[in-house]
């Protein structure tokens, strides 16, 4: 079996651990550790299971364990302070909490190659971001061209759904002519991200494509150019441009693998990226499918945290759409199943962003949803699923302002992207607890745009239009929000989310709009 997490492969029949292409040497008793630890990811081991695992039930010194552990965290790039991989539970235990991918061996294109000769290719995204090309003729563009790698390298390491090929492994064909298919086979990636970095006259053009490595299908390509003033201000304007273009692009081509294997080919991956695809599009049916694939996904792996998570949206939808037929249970089911997402993966910024929207719409605890929504930014600042949530927390919490640049951030990262009408309708509703009414409909308007089927743009038209005194527009925005919604009534808004916290001038809309009571 090989295990795959971040740049690493842990391979258990060959008894070798690889960095991307470079192997790390590693003792016998500390690679058993290590095995022991990842097999057994799902639950809290204690020192009397390591001790009867790996030292055969002899009698151990706490220093002598304490030492093998450090030197597994030593081998994969772990601490004691970060615990990144492996965590200590105080008075329980260790775990490891590290998202891993159990990858299939396969076989490389040549006669000669032997099935282990070449890194598995996991079922998760995999990119490899290769050296960007200097075509200016000036050695200086060399520092810059490598540093504008490093950064995107980063920046995509940081969303833990997708396996980023380090640096010092994509380096290796630096000023090479390079086969993309050799490279996806060498170092065991689906893409591989390629671009040249000009300078001319005061400005600079970096070009970049997305590559799938097995097919050499352009997935993604643009060109960005740039006056040559602030080198380091530039690299983090253009590493902001290329991953929010072709993270989603990159999502959207797994999503199309995903829904065409067969049925019996699935994996827990296939299936949360099916279910994925379902949710976005929030209509009854939709959901209801959507968590019978994820439910299935956990099935095969229970301890998928990102699959969890989704879950508890798929729930929470039921109840902020009126879908539920038994709401408290739908509720009840939201909370259970992102609390054990955190269980699961309390690191993933993506897992923290859901939790504290879960928690912020169906328990108004914001505090502690305020810090989760600040820690994933934190984690992860370049993802427009994050900084969406991060603005309807905000929202909740009664800070319209906070809320409306979390959203502005969020569409910046990802203009075109599905779920753009649910930030609009967010700064919609923050704009008119601002008494900024004429702004909200301007919102509402480009969210209406996005999804027209979406109620939520017609409840800012029915406030804002009302607050302004537009009673005709008011009136026929409310009779449309109906249309869509006729089970709305103000005190079940009210009641069924923590939306309205805060929402005064929202509510005073909806009264003067004529909306039922």
């Amino acid at each position: 079996m090989r295990y795959l997490f971040e740049e690493y492969a842990f391979d258990t029949d060959r008894r070798e651990l690889h960095r991307g292409i470079d192997a790390v040497s590693i003792t016998p008793q500390v690679f058993d550790l290590l095995e022991y630890l990842i097999r057994n990811r799902e639950r809290v081991v204690s020192k009397d299971d390591l001790i009867k695992a790996i030292w055969n039930g002899r009698s151990v010194s706490d220093a002598a364990l304490t030492t093998r552990l450090n030197a597994a965290r030593d081998a994969i790039g772990d601490s004691g302070e970060e615990q990144r991989f492996i965590k200590t539970l105080p008075r329980k235990g260790f775990r490891f909490v590290g998202q891993v991918r159990e990858a299939r061996e396969v076989a490389g294109p040549n006669p000669g190659d032997a099935p282990g000769s070449v890194p598995a290719l996991p079922d998760e995204p995999s990119i490899a971001v290769l050296p960007f090309a200097n075509m200016s003729g000036d050695p200086e563009q060399e520092y810059f061209a490598d540093g504008m790698v490093e950064e995107i390298t980063t920046a995509l390491s940081r969303f833990r759904s997708l396996f980023v090929i380090a640096r010092n492994s994509s380096f290796t064909f630096k000023g090479k002519a390079v086969d993309i298919k050799e490279v996806g086979r060498r170092l065991g990636v689906r893409y591989v991200l390629q671009g040249a970095v000009r300078k001319a006259s005061g400005k600079v053009r970096i070009t970049g494509q997305l590559i799938e490595a097995a097919t050499g299908a352009h997935i993604w390509a643009d060109k960005f150019e740039r006056d040559m003033t602030d080198i380091f201000a530039l690299q983090d304007e253009v590493t902001l441009a290329v991953v929010s273009a072709i993270q989603p692009k990159l999502f959207q081509a797994e999503i199309a693998l995903a829904t065409r294997r067969r049925p019996e080919d699935l994996t827990a991956y296939d299936l949360f990226l099916r279910a994925l695809q379902q949710a976005v599009r929030s209509t009854r049916e939709s959901l209801a499918e959507a968590l019978r694939l994820v439910h299935r996904a956990l099935e095969l792996a229970p301890g998928f945290a990102a699959a969890a998570a989704l879950a508890g949206d798929c729930h929470m939808e039921n109840v902020l759409r009126s879908y539920a037929i038994d709401p408290q249970f739908e509720r009840k089911e939201a909370v259970r199943l992102m609390r054990l997402a955190l269980s699961l993966d309390d690191g993933d910024p993506d897992t923290l962003a859901s939790a504290a929207s879960i928690s912020a719409l169906l328990i108004g605890d914001c505090e502690t949803e305020i810090e989760m929504a600040d820690r994933a930014v934190a984690l992860n600042p370049n993802s427009f699923h994050i900084w969406n949530r991060r603005g309807w927390v905000y929202k909740i919490a009664g800070q319209p302002k906070e809320a409306i640049r979390s959203f502005e951030r969020a569409m910046r990262m990802s203009p075109v992207d599905p779920q753009t009408f649910g930030a609009l309708t967010g700064m919609g509703f923050a704009l008119i607890e601002l008494r900024r009414f004429d702004e909200a409909i301007i919102a509402a308007k480009k969210a209406q745009r996005h999804n027209p089927c979406y109620p939520g743009p017609y409840r800012c038209f029915a406030s804002a239009f009302a607050h302004l005194g537009r009673d005709a527009e008011a009136r026929e925005a409310a009779a449309r929000m109906l249309e869509i919604d006729p089970a709305f009534t103000i005190s079940a808004w009210i009641g069924r989310s923590q939306v309205s916290k805060n929402a005064k001038l929202m509510i005073e809309g909806f009264r003067k709009a004529g909306l039922p009571e």
